[in-house]
């Protein structure tokens, strides 16, 4: 077929492949070319009708539209939402499943459960960030063969920790950030760098937190310890007492509710709300039957559809503070003369999608049909099991850096213009929105969801192909961006407030 209607209320369907002037759609005939993915009217709009994609609003048309027409940014406008909104009004509580799944995971002291087994160097400011690498640097894949059950000896350094205010949203956010990856389930050992006269400081971190020293979780400051080679030197010092320790921890047999997994896409296209996101949901519901956690974020990109989640919601507490985020980002983007609909990038622009309304109609499917059972600030300690929500920028590095500090063991990054994402310490699997880019980007795609259109195969068998492959990763198989390398450079604490 050259097209796909998602619903009977839609005034607009999605080419599936490119098409020339004079072809029938429906019972209209195209006036334009139509690149694929892209949207054909198949009813006349005048100027300020509504334009419906999902049976939901995605923008208004700007000048008036004739059926047949090309439907996109020339002749759409984005407006901001105002919706009425309904709380726990459509909830679908997921039967149990009636097996229990397992993986093969590191079940550490605590009762959590890590899908990985690092070693991690955090900073507490972009001023250790040399001295961390150094030292990660050192341990190369020889260094580390003594230590085969160690994954690696990963830095997290970042651009910030001074010229910023002392508390508020932007130095919370990044406490949380550190606090998240100082005791993530996948790191066997943390040591944490600093230089000492910065504005986060690491012996606040430990007090706010609780955090104690031990074998396996040290700290120090570059200036304490009197210089840049003595801190490098030092630290791989503590890293080479920490390789025994961590290097005793085995895998073995874990509850998939143990499973906690980051729901990202990046690079979109007019696929991803067709194939890949709706396939990632039915995972999602899946995780959900198992007692595990779904975590959607990227605040900006559930603009639009936010209505459909707090209809979701398990009370009305959850669906308000899911408000208070829109709101919030609302004010946020007003005043740094910003707008929502900038969100789209010209990529998702050229792959079909024209409005941030449109793009998160198919982001939102991400999150399955399960009820939502919690909303939490960037990078806050994720403690509701199932389907949830977290605050974060729709940049994917910023976004996925919050969702790990929140506990995901794993990540599943959709994407239909072909994203290279990793991450680290929890592994990304890459899921294409269609078979195209999925060939062309082999290297990169771990599953390729456009099956969904090019050969028939169901959102539900390609949503189980998907977790099936959640348990394989989480007992140890390695995806396409681990195997590439990927996740040295992709930890992005989000930058909130001024810089001084």
């Amino acid at each position: 077929m050259d097209y796909i209607r998602l619903d009977h209320a839609d005034t607009v369907v999605t080419a599936t492949r490119a098409l020339e002037v004079g072809v029938a759609i429906e019972d209209v005939t195209t006036t334009a070319l139509i690149p694929s993915g892209h949207k054909v009217a198949t009813v006349a709009m005048s100027a300020g009708d509504p334009v419906r994609k999902y049976a939901q609003l995605i923008g208004y048309a700007s000048v008036d539209i004739a059926a047949g027409d090309h439907v996109h940014t020339h002749n759409v406008v984005f407006r901001n939402t105002d919706m009425a909104y309904e709380f726990s009004t459509d909830l679908r509580p997921v039967a149990p499943a009636t097996s229990r799944d397992t993986f093969m995971g590191y079940r550490r002291e605590n009762g959590r459960v890590g899908t990985r087994n690092y070693i991690a160097i955090v900073t507490s400011v972009n001023c250790s960030a040399t001295a961390a690498r150094m030292i990660a640097d050192h341990f190369t894949p020889e260094v580390l063969a003594e230590y085969p059950n160690v994954d690696g000896v990963a830095a997290f350094v970042h651009g910030t920790g001074c010229g910023m205010a002392g508390d508020g949203d932007g130095f919370e956010a990044l406490q949380r950030v550190m606090w998240g990856y100082a005791k993530h389930p996948n790191h066997a050992g943390v040591l944490m760098v600093g230089l000492g006269c910065e504005m986060n400081q690491i012996d606040w971190l430990l007090e706010a937190y609780g955090l104690k020293q031990g074998p396996t979780f040290q700290t120090m400051n570059i200036q304490n310890v009197a210089g840049l080679r003595r801190t490098v030197d030092m630290g791989i010092d503590k890293i080479k007492a920490m390789l025994p320790i961590a290097n005793k921890a085995t895998r073995t047999a874990c509850p998939a509710s143990e499973l906690m997994v980051a729901l990202q896409c990046g690079g979109s296209d007019a696929w991803s709300g067709v194939t890949a996101n709706p396939a990632l949901g039915y995972a999602c519901d899946l995780l959900t039957a198992q007692g595990a956690t779904g975590v959607l974020a990227e605040t900006p990109e559930i603009y639009g559809a936010e209505h459909l989640l707090t209809r979701r919601a398990v009370d009305q507490a959850t669906g308000d503070k899911l408000i208070g985020l829109i709101k919030w980002w609302e004010d946020y983007t007003a005043r740094n003369r910003g707008s929502m609909d900038n969100n789209p990038s010209p990529g998702n622009k050229q792959g079909g999608l024209t409005t941030i309304l449109e793009k998160s109609l198919g982001a939102a499917a991400k999150g399955g049909t399960s009820p939502l059972t919690g909303v939490f600030k960037y990078a806050e300690p994720v403690t509701s099991r199932g389907f949830t929500f977290m605050d974060s920028p729709g940049y994917d590095p910023a976004s996925v850096t919050g969702q790990i500090a929140g506990g995901c063991n794993l990540v599943c990054f959709t994407t239909g213009r072909g994203s290279a994402f990793g991450s680290k310490p929890a592994p990304t699997v890459k899921v294409a929105t269609n078979s195209e880019m999925a060939k062309r980007m082999s290297e990169d795609m771990d599953i390729d969801a456009g099956e969904i259109l090019s050969k028939g195969v169901s959102v539900e068998e390609k949503g189980r192909e998907i977790y099936e492959m959640f348990l394989r990763v989480a007992s140890g198989e390695v995806t396409k961006s681990e195997a590439q390398g990927l996740g040295d450079y992709e930890f992005v604490p989000w930058q909130i407030g001024a810089v001084m």
